[in-house]
C-alpha cells in the first residue's frame, strides 16, 4: 500500500568523491567506519574479489594476489569495501591464505565473505582465525544454530559481522521463506528480528539478496538500524532501483552493493567500478525522490475524502482556525483536538476516513494487527479495525493496552489479539513529540511483535525538540517504520486556497515558513 499521487522531493545526491583519510577511526568499530567512508567518496559500493581458477592466468596464489592488486589498483578510489571470498583463497593452499593479507589499503574496510557457522571453542576458533590472523575487519556468518553461533564473532565491538539473512540464491526459499509455526513471519524476517538485538554493539549487519526485493523490503523493517549487504546485482539478475528503494536506510545508507564478476571481468575494471558507483547512485536519488513527500501528498494532489476529513473537523469543532498558545509556546494560526471526535457517527466517520488513507497507503502498510495505544487510540483501533472488516472486507486483529499492568485474571499491559510474530499497525490521533509512539513501540516488541508503520489524523509537519525533523520524520527515522496521515498541513493550505481566505492562508504560510519542514 503507498500513498497515491504524492510528488516526489527531488534529494541532491552528489557524486564528487571527497578525501578518504581515517586515521581519526581507527579506535571506531567497522561500522562507523564504513558509514564514514560511505559519507566521505559518495558511494555504496563493493567490490568483490573472486580469484577463481578460470579467471586466472597464472592458476596459482601469486596468480590469485595479481588478480587482486589489479582490481584493488583499478577501484580504490570508488569501492566502499571489499568482499574477498575466502573459499578461492583457501583453495591454494598456506600460501593462497597469505595471499589473502596481503594489499588492500588500510582505510578501505575488508568484509571477509567466508560464511562460518559453528559452536563454542570452534566458533571462537574460525573468529580467531579470521580476525586475529587474517586481520579482518568483518565476516559473513551462517547464525543457524543461533545466538550460540553469533556469540564468539561479536566478542569485540570493534569487528562486525554480516548474518546470512535471506540469500540471493534460487533455493533460498526453500528454508528461508518458510513461515513461523503461529505466526504470519517467515524464517529470515525472525533472523532479521534476532540480529536487530544482538546489535548492541553496532556490530551486526544482514545479508540479505538482491534478487529479492520484497525480502530485502521485509528484512529492513524488522532491522531498521543495520547494514545490509546485497549480493545479487549484475550476473543474478538483481533489479538495482528495487533492492535501493527496498534496502537504504532513512539516512540513504545501510546498504553495501557488491559486485564482482562485472568488475573484474570487465575490459577496463575502473571504467566499471565507476559506472557501478554512479548508477548505485542513480538509484539511491531515485529512491530518495519517490519515498521523501510520501509523508504527505502535495496540496494539489489532495483526494476527495481528504476535503472531506476537513469539512468534517471543522463541522466538530476539532480543527479551528484563529490565534492559539500551544504547549511548545508557538503561536499557532489553527489548532487541533481530536478528543473533540466524541460521538457514534463521528467515530464511525473517522474510522472510515483512517481506514481510506490505509487502503491509499497500499503496500506501504503491510500488516495483519490494528494497535491503538491507551488513551486516545483505544476507539481510533476499534473504529479502524471494523471499517476495514465492514467497508473493505479486510478482517484484521484488534489489540490496546492499559495503562497499569494488571496482576489477575488474563494479566498483563495488552488486551485483545496476541500479537507475537505479527505485523503491527499503530492508530494514534497526532505525533506531537513521538512520545506515546516510542512507548507502543517498547510494549510492541517487547510482546514479541514486529512494527509495521503508524497511521495519524493530522500531520503538522513542524520540526520540534530541537531537530530540524519534525515528530513524524523522527519517528520514521528512528524506527525505521512509516507514517501516514489522514491529512497534513500541506492540505489545510489547500483547502483555504480553494476557499479562496487569503488573510488566513497567508498566516498557515507564514507559520509553516518559520517552524515547518519540507514534506
Amino acid at each position: 500500500m503507498a500513498v497515491g499521487s504524492s510528488k516526489a522531493k527531488q534529494s541532491q545526491l552528489s557524486n564528487k568523491r571527497q578525501g578518504t583519510a581515517f586515521a581519526s577511526l581507527a579506535g571506531s568499530g567497522f561500522f562507523d567506519k564504513l558509514a564514514a567512508r560511505a559519507r566521505a567518496i559518495d558511494s555504496l559500493l563493493c567490490v568483490g574479489l573472486d580469484p577463481h581458477v578460470g579467471q586466472l592466468t597464472d592458476k596459482s596464489a601469486s596468480g590469485a594476489l595479481a588478480f587482486c592488486k589489479r582490481l584493488i589498483d583499478a577501484t580504490a578510489d570508488v569501492a566502499l569495501a571489499y568482499k574477498p571470498n575466502a573459499a578461492f583463497f583457501e583453495a591454494f593452499g598456506a600460501e593462497g591464505m597469505a595471499a589473502l593479507k596481503d594489499y588492500i589499503p588500510a582505510e578501505i574496510p575488508i568484509v571477509l565473505d567466508a560464511k562460518r557457522g559453528d559452536i563454542g571453542t570452534t566458533a571462537q576458533a574460525y573468529a580467531d582465525a579470521a580476525f586475529t590472523e587474517l586481520g579482518a575487519e568483518s565476516i559473513t556468518i551462517n547464525a543457524y544454530m543461533g545466538t550460540d553461533t553469533v556469540a564468539p564473532f561479536i566478542k569485540d565491538p570493534s569487528r562486525g559481522v554480516f548474518v546470512l539473512c535471506k540469500t540471493s540464491n534460487p533455493s533460498s526459499k526453500e528454508v528461508q521463506s518458510l513461515r513461523l509455526a503461529g505466526s504470519n513471519l517467515a524464517v529470515f524476517e525472525q533472523v532479521a528480528a534476532l540480529a536487530q538485538g544482538w546489535n548492541t554493539a553496532n556490530n551486526v549487519g544482514l545479508v540479505v539478496g538482491a534478487t529479492d526485493a520484497d525480502a530485502l523490503r521485509r528484512a529492513r523493517a524488522a532491522a531498521p538500524g543495520l547494514w545490509i549487504l546485497a549480493p545479487g546485482i549484475g550476473a543474478q539478475g538483481g533489479d538495482l532501483d528495487a533492492a535501493c528503494a527496498a534496502g537504504l536506510d532513512a539516512n540513504g545508507l545501510g546498504l553495501l552493493v557488491p559486485i564482482s564478476r562485472g568488475i573484474s571481468a570487465a575490459k577496463d575494471p575502473a571504467a566499471a567500478a565507476r559506472e557501478f558507483r554512479d548508477n548505485i547512485n542513480k538509484a539511491r536519488t531515485a529512491a530518495a525522490a519517490a519515498s521523501a513527500d510520501q509523508v504527505c501528498e502535495q496540496a494539489e494532489g489532495m483526494a476527495p475524502y481528504q476535503k472531506d476529513f476537513i469539512d468534517f473537523a471543522l463541522s466538530q469543532n476539532v480543527l479551528r482556525f484563529g490565534s492559539f498558545t500551544l504547549k511548545s509556546g508557538r503561536q499557532s494560526p489553527y489548532f487541533f483536538n481530536a478528543g473533540l471526535f466524541s460521538t457514534g457517527q463521528a467515530l464511525a466517520k473517522l474510522g472510515r476516513f483512517y481506514a481510506q488513507a490505509i487502503v491509499d497507503a497500499g503496500d506501504k502498510l503491510d500488516f495483519t494487527v490494528v494497535f491503538g495505544p491507551a488513551y486516545k487510540g483505544i476507539p481510533l483501533g476499534a473504529a479502524v479495525a471494523h471499517t476495514l472488516y465492514e467497508g473493505h472486507g479486510s478482517d484484521v486483529e484488534y489489540t490496546y493496552n492499559r495503562k497499569e499492568k494488571k496482576d489477575h485474571g488474563e494479566g498483563g499491559l495488552l488486551v485483545g489479539a496476541d500479537v507475537k510474530g505479527k505485523r503491527v499497525l499503530i492508530v494514534d490521533d497526532v505525533i506531537t513529540a513521538g512520545t506515546a509512539i516510542r512507548e507502543a513501540m517498547d510494549m510492541l516488541t517487547a510482546a514479541g511483535a514486529v512494527p509495521a508503520g503508524v497511521v495519524i489524523a493530522l500531520d503538522r509537519m513542524e520540526k520540534g525538540g530541537g531537530s530540524e525533523l519534525s515528530a513524524v520524520q523522527q519517528v520514521e527515522k528512528e524506527f525505521g517504520i512509516p507514517v501516514v496521515s489522514v491529512v497534513c498541513l500541506t492540505h489545510i493550505a489547500s483547502y483555504l486556497t480553494a476557499g479562496q481566505d487569503p488573510a488566513l492562508l497567508q498566516a498557515i504560510t507564514e507559520y509553516r515558513d518559520k517552524y515547518g519542514v519540507q514534506a
